[in-house]
Parts: structure tokens; sequence; C-alpha cells
């Protein structure tokens, strides 16, 4: 049976950095001086590899929607010639990066895992190998078609995925979906279809930058925080609210937020809690959200929401348009 082929997107992040005197920092060509004294990536078992470094390495925390856009065009660039893609990337901002990945993919027939490691492929007890190895191993035989992200043994949809822990090596979590796959000493699938084809061709949409403010709600919060975000020429916010999406019932932060939503901008509830979903009909500091114009996010990760919004509004689609497809599960993001 010929060999998989898969194609590494080396972004950056910790995996492939070098000790210095300053911290860790990246240096090209040093993980790929790495991986040629690891036999294990090497064995017959395993696929064949192409990396591709990105110049310069990209810190997670610099990353934006021109560098999605990058890495989208990339696979597209690059999809006819190999079975599989593995992208990594610094952990910080990672669960963004699959999340707008997922939109931007639309009827992936290939696998695409988003992996990266907590310590440095080169230190001793680096996460990065075991990441890195699994990744490339499911691409080429457990191939789940969309968009997903490896870590600490767990494959999760890459829009249901959370960094939730700082410096543990089990630093991501899907916290309303289970993981479609455990690389336990068994691969066991959580029901995950294996090599599922769409229906429609291949299609990599293009995005821009959106103005979207994120507000977290806390007890006390004043108006006047809702309404200078609102000044700035925002085209959506996020709202991060208490419970099942409840706020303060205060007529004037209410009021701005009906301004908003008349004048298009879309306001969109998700709760603060890791887990769990908005029910804005469930108490009446709800339901006065719902009647401001504010909509349901469902049980998105903010991460999954600020993907999701990005890619709407880069469209031209009626505002209303807009509206509906925030609440409609595009690619798994959400559950109704």
């Amino acid at each position: 049976m010929e060999r998989k082929h898969i194609y590494i997107a080396y972004t950056g992040g910790t995996i492939g950095m070098l000790k210095s005197e300053q911290g860790y920092i990246p240096v090209s060509g040093f993980m790929q001086q790495q991986l040629k004294q690891m036999p294990e990536f090497h064995r017959p078992e395993m696929p064949e590899f192409t990396i591709h470094e990105y110049a310069p390495l990209i810190d997670s925390a610099d990353m934006t929607p021109a560098e999605w856009q990058r890495i989208a065009d990339d696979i597209r660039d690059n999809y006819d010639n190999y079975d599989g893609f593995v992208i990594l990337h610094g952990t910080d901002t990672m669960a963004y990066t699959a999340s707008a990945l997922s939109f931007m993919l639309e009827n992936l027939d290939k696998p695409v895992i988003v992996t990266g490691s907590q310590i440095p492929l080169a230190e001793l007890r680096s996460d990065g190998q075991a990441n890195l190895l699994n990744s490339l191993h499911i691409a080429a035989n457990y191939p789940i078609n969309e968009v997903t992200l490896f870590f600490n043994n767990q494959l999760l949809r890459g829009n249901r995925s959370t960094k939730s822990h700082a410096d543990g090596f089990n630093a991501f979590t899907s916290p309303n979906m289970p993981s479609l796959l455990e690389a336990g000493i068994n691969i066991q699938l959580n029901g995950a279809e294996i090599d599922k084809k769409p229906e429609g061709e291949f299609k990599v949409h293009t995005i821009t930058e959106q103005p979207v403010a994120i507000i977290m709600m806390y007890p006390g919060i004043s108006p006047d925080v809702i309404r200078n975000a609102l000044k700035q020429p925002v085209n959506a916010m996020i709202l991060l609210t208490f419970g099942v999406g409840n706020a303060p019932q205060n007529k004037e932060l209410l009021g701005l937020l009906r301004e908003a939503t008349n004048r298009g901008v879309v306001v969109l509830n998700l709760t603060q809690c890791l887990a769990g979903k908005v029910n804005m009909g469930g108490y009446a500091t709800g339901c006065a959200l719902a009647e401001a114009g504010v909509l349901s996010g469902y049980d998105m990760t903010p991460e999954a929401a600020l993907a999701k919004l990005h890619y709407l509004l880069s469209q031209d689609l009626p505002m209303e348009t807009v509206r509906n497809l925030l609440q409609q599960d595009l690619r798994g993001e959400l559950t109704l």
C-alpha cells in the first residue's frame, strides 16, 4: 500500500523553538533538524511528510485574520498534491485559528489537523513529539475530513475547542462536545466518521478583518462601558453574560443594545460559563436582551463565535441573512 503524504504548514509556535538566554526563540530550520534526528517519524508505517516553514515564523499572539487567510490559501494551493494537512501553531490562539479555518475551508474531503506543544520538540520532556507524531498518523490512517485540533491524545473539533489550561499538557478542552478521537493504547473513535465525503466541491472563503467588540458582563457594569464600546466603528459585539445568557435589567444598557441592533450592529449573547448553552427564554433578564434584538450564541465558544462573525461579515450578505446564519449550525460549531 502506497504511503500517504501529509503537508505540514509550520507557522510557528513553541514546538519548533530553541532555548536561549532570552528564553525560547524561533529559529528557522531548527525544527526540521530535530525531526531528522527522531527515527520514529521515519518508520515505514508513518506517512511521508513535507514541511513548509513560514517566513517569518509567527508567534501565535500575533495571529490575525490575514494570517488565517494565508494558512487557508496555503492549503488551497497544495490541496490536490497531499492526502492531509497538519498545521503547527502556537497554543495561545490555536483555537481561534482552528475555528476560523473551519469556516473558511468548505466541503473538505481531506483532514486538516492543528497542533503544537507546550514544551519545544528539542526539550527532554516535550509533548510536541507525541502531538505531531499522532497528528501525522491520524491524518494518514484515520482521516476525519474537517478542521480538528489534536492535543494531549485528544482530537477535538476545531471550532469546539478552547484553551483552558495556560501551562498544562491538557491545554485544550471541548466543553460542549466530546472529543472525536482518543489516542490511547488503541485509537478510539467517538462517533466520528472516517473519510466522509462532502456533497459539494472544496472551496476556500476569503475573510477580512472585522471590528468586533467583546464585553464581559460583571455585577454593577456601567452602561457607559457598552456606550463607549459602541462608539467605535464596530460591526458586531459579543456579550459574555451570566449563566444561561442573563444580563442586568438596566433600561439604559438595554436601550443602547436596541439602538445598536437597529443600526445594523450584530449583538451576540454567549455565556461566561465554560460549558452549557444560552437560553434567553429561561429568565426575564434573558428575555429583555432578546427583546432588544440580541441573538443567542447557543453553546458556541467565544473563539468560534468570533471566527464565525468574521466569516459572515466578510461576505456581501444582507444583515438579516448574517443574523439568520449566525444562529444556524454551519460547521458543527453549535448545538441548537
